[in-house]
């Protein structure tokens, strides 16, 4: 093993407003703050591998906005081989996130750059890499950027790895190219219209959606754990007890570990403990990036 990770993904600017209460139609009120943050699904995860000591290399598309060169100063920054995100004209993804004295939000998300993200560059870009361990992809890029991240990926040996998130009409030309599919318990629910609220429904939902296609199936379920269902059966992992102070971005850490417990060549059932370990630990420190932990801090709560 390589320890090699290419995320096919999203580059996002994150704009927080703060605010006592949300504005009626036609009201202005004032807020209290205003944070810039880098986000984004694909980055997330990229950077929540790379903190993890693996070798990464994300693939995507930032706008000549300003906003695009911002973006890859922090990719770079996390020793995320950049050489695969294309400069498209116009403005890079930016998410406007509201948040109210209640912790109540409204997100609007404009995908500018993202929408750009070609499947001819990503097969391109993921050949000329060459020997690659697992390919890792989400659903805030077009849809035929991630079947060619699958298809391409495969043809190189690496595992495919699928979160479905946010929930779109997946085609099955994709499905059946995934070898991991990590819903978590909405999107599960989402994609197979099946209940999911105790462990032997989140099962069957699993298996459902492994009929898809996918050959593993891991149902994220916050601080109850996961479920998992694979050609060797199926069971549960718990989560790991902490103290949660922000769970934003804490489904891409566990998707981040987990692919970097895949890259080091681990079981699929260690793989999912540096997931479950990454997302926990994402979970007790505010924001999206600096919530993802280090290598230190996962190898410590997995040994605790």
């Amino acid at each position: 093993m390589h320890n090699r990770i290419a995320v096919v993904g999203s580059l996002n600017i994150d704009l927080v407003v703060e605010l006592d209460r949300m504005p009626s139609a036609g009201e202005t009120v004032f807020g209290t703050s205003l944070q810039r943050h880098p986000g984004g699904k694909g980055l997330n995860q990229a950077v929540a591998a790379a903190r993890l000591e693996s070798e990464v290399h994300m693939i995507g598309a930032v706008g000549d906005d300003g906003s695009g060169d911002w973006l890859l100063g922090v990719v770079r920054r996390e020793n995320i081989d950049a050489r695969g995100i294309a400069q498209a004209s116009g403005t890079s993804g930016t998410a406007l996130i509201e948040v109210d004295s209640t912790g109540e939000n409204r997100i609007i998300v404009i995908p500018g750059a993202n929408n750009a993200v070609d499947p001819g560059a990503v097969a391109a870009h993921l050949t000329s890499l060459g020997a690659v361990d697992v390919v890792l992809t989400q659903g805030e890029v077009p849809i035929d950027a991630m079947v060619a991240a699958a298809e391409t990926g495969r043809s190189i040996g690496a595992r495919i790895v699928l979160n479905p998130a946010p929930v779109r009409d997946y085609p099955a030309e994709l499905l059946r190219n995934v070898d991991v599919l990590v819903p978590n318990e909405h999107e599960a629910h989402e994609l197979t219209g099946m209940p999911v609220g105790n462990m032997v429904d989140a099962v069957e939902a699993a298996q459902a959606l492994q009929e898809k296609g996918p050959s593993c199936v891991i149902i994220t379920r916050g601080d109850k754990g996961a479920v998992w269902t694979s050609p060797e059966g199926s069971g549960q992992s718990a989560a790991f007890k902490v103290s949660p102070v922000d769970t934003v971005a804490a489904g891409d850490a566990f998707c981040g570990g987990l692919a970097s417990g895949l890259a080091r060549g681990t079981t699929m059932a260690e793989a999912m403990r540096w997931g479950a370990a990454a997302g926990a630990l994402a979970a007790t420190i505010k924001g999206a990036v600096p919530s993802l932990p280090s290598l230190e801090k996962v190898t410590e709560l997995l040994e605790r």
